[in-house]
C-alpha cells in the first residue's frame, strides 16, 4: 500500500528544510521501495519564505510535493491535501516531528498487515514516553480528553496528538459523518466519527518529545473553538452507537 504524510505548515521558514529532510531521510532508509510514499507540505497561507523553501525541496526530491491551501486552518490543510491524494493511506504529523519517527514501522504494520482502518498516537497511555512536556500542557490535554469522553461518549485516550493515519477509502464517509472542521478539531472529529462508525481503530503508545519553542497554539481560544465544535459534532452522533460506516 502507498502512503502519504502531510505536514501542515504556517510561516515555518526557520525549520522547514531541516525537518522535512530529516523525515525524508528516515522514510528513504526504512521504506526504500520506489513510489511507495510521499511527503506533502500543506502550506497554510504563509507570508514568509516557507513556500519558496517548499518549492525548492520539491525540485530536489521527487517524493516531496507542495499543496497550497487557500486560507488558514489545519483541518482545511489536511482535507485539501487528502482529497487530492491517490495514496492508499493518508495521515499527518507536525513539523516538529515530536512523535518518534520509528513509530512509522508500526503504523504501516497495523494498517497493512493487521488490517486496521485508522491508527492514532497517544501520549496518555501508560506505555507512552513523553519528554519535556510542561505541566500546563499535560493538564490541558487530560482535561480536554476527559471532556470528550464525558460529552461525546468516546473511548479513545488522546484526541489531540498530531500523528494519525487512516485508509483513504474511509475519508469521505468520515467527513460525511461530521469530520468537517477547518481548524485543529478536525483530527479529533476523525477519531470520533471513526469510533461512532465502528471502524477498526488502533491506539499507538508513542515516544513523544515536546517542542520547547514558543507554540503557535493559544490555549484559551483553542479551548473555545473545541467546545463549540464538540457541541456541533454531538448533534451528529448516531442513535445506534455503532452505525457502521
Amino acid at each position: 500500500m502507498t502512503f502519504e504524510v502531510t505536514i501542515p505548515v504556517l510561516n515555518e521558514q526557520a525549520d522547514l528544510e531541516k525537518q522535512v529532510k530529516k523525515l525524508h531521510g528516515f522514510l528513504s532508509e526504512n521504506f526504500p521501495e520506489k513510489g511507495l510514499w510521499k511527503i506533502v507540505i500543506a502550506d497554510n497561507g504563509s507570508t514568509d519564505r516557507t513556500p519558496e523553501i517548499a518549492e525548492s525541496l520539491c525540485r530536489n526530491f521527487e517524493e516531496i510535493k507542495l499543496v497550497k491551501v487557500p486560507k488558514r486552518g489545519v483541518g482545511l490543510a489536511l482535507k485539501t491535501s487528502w482529497r487530492q491524494s491517490e495514496a492508499d493511506i493518508v495521515g499527518y504529523m507536525d513539523l516538529d516531528l515530536a512523535t518518534d519517527l520509528a513509530h512509522f514501522k508500526m503504523v504501516m504494520d497495523v494498517l497493512v498487515r493487521q488490517d486496521y482502518d485508522l491508527v492514532y498516537a497517544t501520549r496518555l497511555h501508560r506505555d507512552s514516553v513523553v519528554i519535556g512536556r510542561s505541566l500546563k500542557r499535560e493538564i490541558t490535554s487530560r482535561v480536554f480528553n476527559l471532556i470528550l469522553k464525558i460529552y461525546l461518549g468516546v473511548r479513545f485516550s488522546d484526541g489531540m496528538c498530531g500523528f494519525k493515519f487512516l485508509k483513504r477509502q474511509h475519508l469521505q464517509k468520515l467527513m460525511d459523518a461530521g469530520a468537517v472542521s477547518d481548524g485543529w478539531f478536525f483530527s479529533t472529529e476523525l477519531l470520533t466519527t471513526a469510533e461512532w462508525g465502528g471502524l477498526k481503530i488502533f491506539e499507538l503508545p508513542v515516544k513523544w518529545t515536546d517542542d520547547t519553542t514558543d507554540s503557535k497554539v493559544k490555549i484559551a481560544p483553542l479551548a473555545l473553538e473545541y467546545l463549540r465544535a464538540m457541541k456541533v459534532l454531538k448533534k451528529r452522533k448516531p442513535q445506534n452507537r455503532h452505525g457502521k460506516i
